[in-house]
């Protein structure tokens, strides 16, 4: 396996590692600190939480990490159109443009699934979205790096932060129903909002600091095509810019709160932080250790992530997992039965992902 090869595969390690929390991980901890009275699954359930407003814990990180992952494949891809004509440059508009469409789609359709269904009165649908978000993240960050220069890529990631945090400050205050966000989504999301919420966590204004996200992820992706094989430089760099980051956004926090529902500049600066270590670790692990049992775990869920993300709203897994374990379930107490339904519904997912895997099958927008 080549360097380049093996450095994507540790990508999907982490894609997978990210979407594992999605499948069923996050419900693994509440059962077995139950059987063992072990106070690090109490914390791990505690962290399996999103941040009721200010704060941060892991369940945090999910989304955005998907989001920055999805910039270091863009990173190492390196393709610009800077000097192409407009006829080379079409069909990789077709493409960038196509794929956002499909985001949104997919986006609504998940957000109606659970049995709900999309409603009848187009007032009612909610168009805003987790794949809607990355979509827009991921459009906008590729036209910046293929159109601009490596110095312009990063003043215009440093002028959406203060540009953010200046709009956010200057105009409402960051409550829920106070901010600017809030006043924009009531005024220009078409449909209605998550919760019937006076702003939508997945709204308008807030999908611009996004693009930050996607664009530190093409930096690091940058970093990691560049210093190819370069092991050593590699780790330094990733873990260097992460802690940076992680520091950066910690310090932010005392005037400008970490905020997931907002996605203030300090959230996406601790969250690019928090990403950087966690793809420095993929990459010691995969590339240099070569732990290729754990790399091949995480990569079946990752190499088909938007396949598994719509799963989740689409099938009642659980439903299968009673009707395969039920009987083993019933026969154990109620919290050694929560576990055997919970690992019953990763395992089926994740098989179903395999067969795909060893067929080479993957789909992606």
């Amino acid at each position: 396996m080549s360097n380049e090869k093996q450095r994507l595969a540790s990508l999907d390690a982490l894609r997978g590692f990210d979407m594992f929390w999605i499948i069923g991980g996050e419900a693994l901890f509440l059962p077995l600190f139950t059987l063992t009275g072990w106070s690090i699954f109490a914390l791990g359930h505690e962290q399996m939480q999103h941040s009721a407003w200010h704060g941060f814990s892991f369940y945090d990180l999910i989304f955005p990490l998907f989001i920055f992952l999805s910039g270091v494949a863009l990173g190492i891809a390196n393709k610009s159109v800077r000097g192409l004509s407009m006829k080379e440059r079409k069909p990789v508009y077709h493409k960038a443009v196509k794929r956002l469409l499909i985001l949104i789609g997919l986006g609504v359709l998940y957000n109606h699934g659970w049995g709900s269904g999309m409603p009848a009165d187009p007032s009612e649908i909610r168009y805003a979205s987790v794949l809607a978000r990355i979509g827009f993240a991921w459009f906008f960050a590729a036209m910046i790096v293929w159109h601009c220069s490596v110095r312009t890529q990063y003043l215009i990631a440093a002028a959406i932060l203060l540009g953010y945090w200046l709009l956010q400050v200057g105009f409402g205050s960051l409550t829920p129903s106070g901010s600017v966000n809030a006043w924009i989504d009531q005024c220009c999301l078409p449909g209605t909002t998550y919760q019937n919420r006076a702003y939508d966590p997945e709204g308008l204004l807030s999908t611009v600091p996004s693009i930050v996200n996607a664009l530190l992820g093409i930096f690091a992706g940058r970093w990691l095509r560049d210093h190819q094989g370069q092991h050593r430089i590699v780790l330094q760099g990733l873990t260097a810019a992460g802690l940076v980051s992680l520091l950066g956004g910690s310090i932010w926090h005392w005037v400008y709160p970490i905020n997931k529902e907002l996605w203030t500049g300090s959230f996406v600066l601790v969250t690019c932080g928090c990403s950087l270590l966690l793809l420095a670790l993929f990459y010691l692990l995969v590339d240099v250790w070569q732990w290729r049992r754990f790399n091949g775990f995480f990569a079946v869920i990752g190499c088909n992530a938007i396949l598994v993300y719509l799963g989740t709203s689409l099938l009642n897994w659980v439903y299968t997992s009673k009707n395969l374990f039920g009987g083993i379930a019933a026969a154990l107490p109620e919290a050694g039965a929560t576990l055997v339904i919970v690992c019953g519904v990763i395992l089926l997912q994740w098989l179903v992902l395999k067969w795909l895997y060893s067929r080479g099958i993957f789909i992606s927008p």
